[in-house]
């Protein structure tokens, strides 16, 4: 009752990719607002704030603000979209390694011998 690695990526690919892309899109959404981007706004920020106490025109004011947090939001957006990605392999390497590993130990035993392998070894 042996499956080769083919047998068992087609057979959880399908569960294993959905797991992949909810971790990778969860621990992606928190990666998207990071310090650098942060930072970005303030200076978009302290730039309109010292725009505005020179008495520049709110006309100019305006887009200058506009242009600075469309850029923020571009960065937050890239940076998310990579760490997605980078998220999502990782994860679903360490998914399809996980399976094999469940399916190697499968092969060697069958749960009752394992069981009565560890009632052995605890009564002695």
């Amino acid at each position: 009752m042996m499956m080769d690695e083919a047998e068992v990526t087609t057979q959880v690919s399908p569960e294993m990719e959905q797991r992949a892309v909810q971790i990778a899109r969860e621990k992606a959404r928190s990666a998207r607002w990071d310090l650098d981007v942060a930072v970005f706004f303030f200076a978009v920020l302290v730039i309109v704030t010292i725009l505005l106490f020179q008495e520049v025109r709110i006309e100019i004011v305006a887009p200058v603000a506009a242009v600075g947090l469309a850029m923020g939001w571009l960065m937050g957006w890239k940076k998310g979209r990579q760490a997605y990605q980078r998220i999502h392999d990782e994860e679903l390497s360490k998914l399809i390694q996980d399976s094999q590993r469940v399916v190697e130990e499968a092969d060697g035993e069958t749960i009752e011998e394992k069981i009565q392998k560890a009632l052995r070894d605890w009564r002695r």
